[in-house]
C-alpha cells in the first residue's frame, strides 16, 4: 500500500509541508475549498468546528472565520486570498493581528491530478522565521492539526463523491 499522506518539517525550517493523496478527482477536491458550506464540514483538526463570517473567494478577497476548539476556545482567523488558479492552486496569507490569532504565514495549496481519479494535495505553509514556525507548532499543534485537517478533507470529499453518484 502506498503512503497516502506525508508531513515534512525537515526540508525548510520555516515551512510546514503536508501532502495527501485523495481518491477523488482534482475538480471535486478543489470544489471543497470554494464554498463555506463545504469548508465548515472539514476545516480544522479533529474536534474543531468552523463558523464563517465572510467569504470572498477571489484574489484579494478575505475569509473571516472562527475555529471552535473542543475545549471551548474560539480562534479568530483572517485569510486573504492572493492567487486562485482553478483547479490547480490557491495561495493565501494568514496575516495575524489584533482581532485574530497572532499567526502569520503564507500557504500555497496545490491540487495535482495524478490520474485514475486521484489528486495529490500539497499544503506548503511558509512562516516569517524558523522561530515563528516553532512557536505555531508548540502553541497550536499546527503540524498535527494539518495532518488531521487533511484526513478530514479526505473523508468529506469521499462523502461528496458518494452523494453525487
Amino acid at each position: 500500500m502506498s503512503v497516502r499522506s506525508n508531513l515534512d518539517l525537515e526540508q525548510d525550517p520555516r515551512s510546514i509541508i503536508g501532502t495527501r493523496l485523495l481518491d477523488a478527482p482534482r475538480k471535486l477536491v478543489f470544489a471543497a475549498w470554494t464554498d463555506p458550506k463545504h469548508l465548515a464540514q472539514w476545516w480544522g483538526p479533529n474536534g474543531f468546528t468552523t463558523t464563517t463570517h465572510a467569504f470572498d473567494f477571489r484574489p484579494g478577497g478575505v475569509w473571516r472565520f472562527v475555529m471552535h476548539g473542543p475545549d471551548g476556545r474560539d480562534y479568530q482567523n483572517r485569510i486573504t486570498f492572493d492567487e486562485i488558479a482553478p483547479p490547480e492552486r490557491i495561495i493565501y496569507r494568514h496575516s495575524g493581528g489584533d482581532d485574530v490569532e497572532p499567526v502569520q504565514f503564507t500557504q500555497t495549496v496545490t491540487f495535482e491530478d495524478i490520474g485514475n481519479g486521484q489528486t495529490r494535495l500539497t499544503w506548503h505553509g511558509r512562516f516569517p522565521s524558523a522561530e515563528q514556525r516553532a512557536r505555531v507548532i508548540k502553541e497550536y499543534g499546527a503540524d498535527k492539526g494539518l495532518v488531521e485537517t487533511m484526513a478530514r478533507l479526505v473523508d468529506y470529499v469521499a462523502s461528496m463523491s458518494s452523494s453525487s453518484t
